[in-house]
């Protein structure tokens, strides 16, 4: 792409595809389900640390009933303190700065005929700014905060480029609350061979969507809660792979890693069984390359469910509650 064609592409403006102004929360995951969102960039991309491309897949579908919903109203999580705090890192970021910026409560839609799937929604904008006109908003707490050790963290630097490639805007400002006491700011300028490369990532996935195509797995937590959502139950039938060899091969490297660990696991628990002896009743143990804790939890009280059924059986009946089962996966050899 010639340096012509990349400045008339970035100076297009977004359209506005919905207004956000009294939507409901449910009205605008509808609305997010059109299209590949700047948030589901890293997902749809295959290097989130939290989404899979199958998860987002099923939530692009309409097959996500399943899966376990965020509770916006919910304390313990941090996306509710996240919108919580965005306000606070927005007026502070000005504050920092001297950079106006304002709410922009739109979902945004690429300009182009063949990306209308791409979606943005804007933290803010910034107000009158030729140098930076996109401030996206993050917190991260003790856990979170390791992944800014070297800067933005990949998976946003894919949000912010998917926002710079709706909006054709040439950078943004990434404002980090971390640990409710350090503010970072970063600039991100437009790159669009990354903005190429991430807009042909994204159009696969996205193709995944338009033919109704799982995409494969990629063994982590969010892929395997993915598949038990997708595949629920099992319909009592037998398939036999004997003449397949690709899947023949990952049963057996299956089975091969399944007895290293069974050997590693083993090891481990002797390790550790030799450090507790030699401690005893110490509480740490402090070594060349770490340190070992081996402290007593405190008592608590919890409720003896067998002793209570026992003097009262009637309470299964009176207070009945259905456990969903889930699809086991057994080897055997």
């Amino acid at each position: 792409m010639n340096q012509l064609t990349q400045s008339m592409q970035s100076n297009r403006s977004a359209l506005r595809l919905a207004s956000t102004n009294n939507m409901s929360r449910e009205d605008w995951l509808e609305v997010r389900k059109q299209g590949v969102g700047a948030s589901d960039a890293a997902a749809a991309c295959g290097i989130s640390p939290y989404q899979s491309q199958l998860e987002l897949w099923l939530i692009k579908t309409g097959r996500d009933e399943g899966l376990t919903k965020i509770d916006p109203d919910d304390m313990t999580s941090p996306i509710y303190w996240g919108n919580v705090l965005e306000s606070v890192v927005a007026e502070n970021y000005s504050k920092l700065t001297g950079n106006k910026v304002r709410r922009l409560n739109s979902v945004l839609q690429h300009p182009d005929e063949d990306k209308r799937w791409m979606l943005a929604n804007l933290d803010y904008t910034v107000v009158a700014n030729e140098e930076v006109q996109i401030l996206e908003c993050k917190t991260a707490g003790e856990w979170g905060s390791k992944l800014w050790r070297d800067g933005v963290p990949m998976y946003i630097q894919c949000q912010v480029a998917h926002q710079l490639a709706v909006t054709g805007k040439q950078a943004a400002d990434v404002c980090v609350l971390l640990c409710g006491q350090k503010l970072e700011i970063h600039r991100i300028e437009r790159d669009d061979d990354l903005i190429d490369r991430l807009i042909e990532l994204e159009r696969r996935f996205w193709h995944y969507v338009e033919t109704d195509t799982p995409p494969p797995a990629d063994g982590s937590a969010s892929a395997g809660k993915a598949l038990q959502c997708l595949y629920p139950k099992d319909q009592g039938q037998t398939v036999d792979y004997s003449d397949n060899n690709d899947l023949c091969g990952d049963f057996n490297e299956l089975l091969d890693i399944r007895d290293r660990l069974s050997r590693l696991s083993e090891r481990e628990e002797r390790l550790k069984q030799h450090i507790q002896e030699a401690m005893g009743d110490a509480s740490t143990g402090k070594f060349i390359g770490g340190e070992i804790s081996w402290k007593r939890s405190k008592d608590s009280q919890v409720l003896d469910t067998t002793a209570l059924l026992k003097d009262h059986p009637e309470y299964i009946n009176q207070y009945p509650k259905t456990r969903a089962g889930s699809r086991r996966f057994l080897i055997r050899a």
